[in-house]
């Protein structure tokens, strides 16, 4: 009698244990499929969004912003309006897959050009002001800060954006890594829209993008 209950009890125990690790795999899977698809996080690593984002900021991004996509891939199941100018966006790099964080400067049927940081949206140049972060680029109805520093980086353009192709750049155009070295992003690369800073240097924040 006695070793039917412990052959009872072993079996219980197994039963308990195989339930937890079955519960522990759906939740991490659930997990991992959420940030795959609906939202995540970015820490920033570079100075190339200055002064708009600092080194070691985290950055929640909106992984539904532009469509639904299904979980690990980059197909969508729902696909809704790609992104505007001004959006700051997480994307895979094409030279390597990289993930970068950089602002959409153009979007399909736009012509670009950049010079000595500036750009130059469709024949005309987009505005800057003062503030008290230094310059503001009126992009749209995102104004943002811009460093132009460094002569601003290379020039680019003229250049008519094709279907499904953006041009994504640093607000720190004098140190940034982005399309006018590395080249249009396809829409499929584009992961998310970054929507705010929630962490910094001086710890919880919450500053809108």
């Amino acid at each position: 009698m006695t070793q039917t209950l412990r052959n009872w009890a072993r079996s219980e125990t197994a039963k308990r244990l195989r339930r937890e690790i079955t519960f522990l795999a759906t939740l991490i899977l659930i997990v991992l499929a959420a940030r795959s698809s609906l939202a995540d996080h970015y820490h920033v690593p570079s100075g190339s969004m200055l002064p708009t984002l600092q080194i070691g900021d985290h950055v929640l991004v909106n992984k539904l912003a532009y469509g639904a996509r299904v979980p690990f891939s980059n197909l969508y199941l729902v696909d809704f309006n790609g992104p505007i100018r001004g959006d700051v966006v997480v994307l895979d790099s094409p030279e390597d897959g990289e993930l970068l964080i950089k602002r959409v400067v153009a979007t399909p049927g736009d012509r670009i050009a950049v010079s000595n940081g500036r750009l130059i949206l469709n024949g005309q140049p987009v505005g800057l002001s003062s503030g008290q972060a230094g310059l503001i680029e009126n992009l749209d109805l995102k104004p943002h800060p811009i460093n132009l520093t460094n002569g601003g980086g290379p020039d680019y353009g003229p250049r008519l954006i094709p279907d499904n192709h953006y041009l994504v750049m640093g607000d720190n155009r004098g140190n940034s890594n982005d399309g006018r070295y590395f080249g249009l992003v396809e829409r499929s690369s584009i992961l998310g829209q970054a929507v705010a800073v929630f962490y910094g240097r001086g710890g919880f924040v919450w500053r809108p993008l």
